[in-house]
């Protein structure tokens, strides 16, 4: 059982549902190499249910994660930095793995590695008081898995001063950058995170899947876009849909995710 992290997956049988993945390590959530491990071992349950049709990633009211818990970088040696890089760089991918559509639900703080986890999810909701950014710079270190999908995301400029400055970005910065994709009030943060979520219980949860890892594989997008769409011939998800769509039109199809 893990210590830090709680996963809600849907309740009954055949409906889909939405799963919500709590990082609960208080008082700030730092993340450290035992959570971002239970972080993906939840997201890697999320990947394999067959009922869960979308993820939303939670902290709590207060913060969703303050960064890296740098008393335990302080301890490492250079072999036990080499030797843990991997593993704790594909942890804080996670998100970007799961095939379901993910969504960061962002209170307080959302700082270092915790930020790292969020660009991972793709969408990002946040409140109008979050501070935001990757402060690794000034405890000497760099992000380990975060530049890359920030500079695609923001531009490599825009990427460069937050790694570089190490500075804290607000709300109405973040919006205009693109690192985030809606703000609310923060008693909001969770249920508009939730309400996204749910536009697709009743989606075609393989074309979803497929569209999601035609974005993430990149340069190689158009090659894995050609397999993708081809595979969706064999599925009951295209059948129906098609069926559907030259019967009634756009919107009148029932998927059943498979």
């Amino acid at each position: 059982m893990a210590e830090f992290v709680t996963l809600e997956l849907p309740e009954g049988d055949g409906a889909r549902g939405v799963a919500v993945l709590r990082i609960a390590r208080p008082p700030m959530n730092l993340l450290n190499v035992q959570v971002v491990r239970e972080v993906a071992e939840a997201a890697a349950a999320v990947a394999a249910h067959p009922r869960v049709a979308a993820l939303v990633v939670y902290g709590d009211e207060r913060v969703f994660s303050a960064g890296d818990d740098v008393a335990e970088l302080a301890a490492l040696d250079a072999d036990q930095a080499e030797a843990m890089a991997a593993d704790v760089q594909s942890a804080l991918g996670c998100l970007a793995k799961v095939p379901q559509p993910t969504v960061a639900a962002i209170s307080g703080y959302c700082l270092g590695a915790g930020l790292e986890l969020a660009l991972g999810a793709d969408r990002r909701v946040i409140g109008d008081n979050v501070k935001l950014g990757l402060p690794q710079i000034h405890a000497g270190l760099i992000p380990l898995a975060g530049i890359r999908r920030l500079s695609l995301l923001i531009g490599p400029g825009p990427a460069k001063d937050l790694v570089y400055t190490g500075r804290f970005v607000e709300p109405d910065e973040a919006r205009a950058l693109g690192l985030v994709d809606e703000v609310v009030a923060p008693d909001d943060v969770f249920a508009a995170a939730l309400r996204w979520a749910e536009r697709f219980t009743d989606g075609p949860g393989r074309a979803l899947a497929a569209a999601k890892a035609v974005f993430e594989a990149g340069p190689h997008g158009l090659d894995r876009a050609r397999g993708e769409w081809a595979g969706l011939f064999a599925t009951e998800d295209r059948r129906i849909g098609t069926e559907s769509y030259v019967a009634d039109g756009p919107g009148s199809a029932v998927f059943v995710g498979r």
